[in-house]
């Protein structure tokens, strides 16, 4: 199934944020970058489905101009799935507002999950919970 839901996110410094993202485990689809080697924009896709764009806050002219910090949920296949992207985003210099933990979100579905924020203040939630409940 292609994935048709896209979030899209906005950074200062978007080198920075490319560089984190991949750390993280997403892999570069498309990178576009002005002509001072700037990224304008980035599309990253994560192992299992799924994409994120991004851009830079200095170039301001497209339909998503001036968003700023957002937030992004990404499912995880197992709970050493989860494991594993905490510590790579640990090493990759991330504040850890949730270690890995057992939970349940707002629909009731159980989950295993942890929250990170990157070097801008965007939250990243990776977790087991798959939605349904």
């Amino acid at each position: 199934m292609t994935s048709t839901v896209w979030p899209v996110l906005h950074y200062d410094v978007p080198g920075a944020a490319l560089r984190f993202l991949t750390g993280l485990g997403f892999t570069e689809t498309v990178v576009i970058r002005d002509d001072v080697g700037d990224v304008v924009h980035a599309e990253l896709s994560w192992p299992g489905g799924g994409t994120v764009l991004f851009g830079g806050t200095k170039h301001d002219d497209g339909v998503h101009a001036g968003f700023r910090a957002g937030a992004v949920y990404v499912a995880v296949a197992s709970e050493e799935g989860v494991d594993a992207v905490h510590e790579r985003a640990v090493t990759a210099g991330a504040t850890v507002p949730a270690a890995p933990h057992r939970t349940a979100f707002a629909a009731g579905g159980p989950a295993y999950a942890c929250a990170v924020t990157d070097t801008e203040g965007n939250l990243w939630t990776f977790g087991t919970y798959r939605g349904g409940g």
